[in-house]
């Protein structure tokens, strides 16, 4: 039977930002569907202050409709969505960044609705919780405070992460295309950025939601490596991999790699469509 490809966005994104990789699922014969988890795509809070002429100060302190979101409730949804894929027949689950813990949490919680796990540069925690990976050799490359000078807001005190993502300080917009589309064009850069939503919720999980063997390690599972990610290098990617192959030896990664960026697959999806073509074969 035909597979349903469900697709799980990052950090501060959305189902919107998959629709050009879905039209070309689309296109090869393939059924997709994106999904918002809870705070996102219509769900998210878009404050008049985030509107041009920007109220910096009402953006700092404007509440948002994602605080309070846990990791469980974002696992909850995607369960939720993949009981309704799986009545159609086999899934295929593909989480991209942020959205590869929900993806474990789902898999971890209900292996037997999801025929194949894809990673694309995505969180698998297995070792470590995703914040401590951070602080490992693997990430000293990336700066951790990237998202700093476009922070808008006390974490603490709005009860979520808020990044004014239509800033236009020339530095915080180069730190951001360098870190996520060095190899896009400026107007690529800008166009993904408005698709980006200015919060995000806090939680990612604690030792509990890592990758378990006896339930996540059931289900096949692929890893497609961004040969050139600034914000998740491939050394960390590779690193993921292995701890997950020695998780559950018995059932390895397949591993598969795309050139370019954290974002540049989305931006030109036929080559990761045909790779995860190729996957509805296996």
């Amino acid at each position: 039977m035909q597979p349903t490809f469900v697709l799980v966005h990052g950090a501060f994104a959305n189902s919107f930002s998959l629709a050009p990789l879905q039209a070309e699922l689309g296109l090869l014969g393939h059924r997709s569907v994106a999904v918002d988890l809870p705070g996102h795509g219509f769900g998210a809070t878009y404050t008049r202050a985030y509107q041009a002429p920007q109220d910096l100060e009402g953006l700092a302190t404007a509440p948002g409709s994602i605080k309070g979101v846990t990791l469980a409730d974002n696992a909850a949804h995607l369960i939720g969505i993949l009981e309704r894929a799986k009545r159609n027949g086999p899934v295929i689950l593909v989480a991209h960044s942020r959205g590869g813990v929900t993806a474990t949490a789902a898999a971890n919680a209900r292996p037997d609705l999801i025929d194949r796990i894809v990673y694309v540069s995505a969180w698998c925690p297995v070792r470590l919780d995703v914040g401590d990976y951070y602080a490992e050799p693997e990430m000293a490359t990336v700066d951790v405070a990237l998202l700093g000078a476009a922070m808008a807001g006390n974490p603490a005190e709005l009860g979520l992460l808020r990044v004014n993502f239509r800033t236009a300080d020339p530095d915080a917009l180069g730190a951001l295309k360098a870190a996520f589309l060095a190899d896009g064009t400026d107007e690529e850069f800008l166009t993904f950025l408005n698709t980006f939503q200015p919060d995000e919720n806090l939680d990612v999980g604690t030792s509990a939601d890592r990758a378990q063997a006896a339930t996540w390690g059931r289900v096949p599972k692929t890893y497609v490596r961004l040969a050139d990610d600034a914000s998740m290098p491939l050394a960390m990617q590779d690193r993921l991999i292995r701890e997950g192959d020695a998780l559950t030896p018995e059932n390895p990664y397949d591993v598969r790699t795309l050139q370019g960026s954290h974002l540049k697959w989305l931006v030109d999806p036929a080559p990761a469509a045909r790779a995860l073509g190729e996957l509805a074969t296996l």
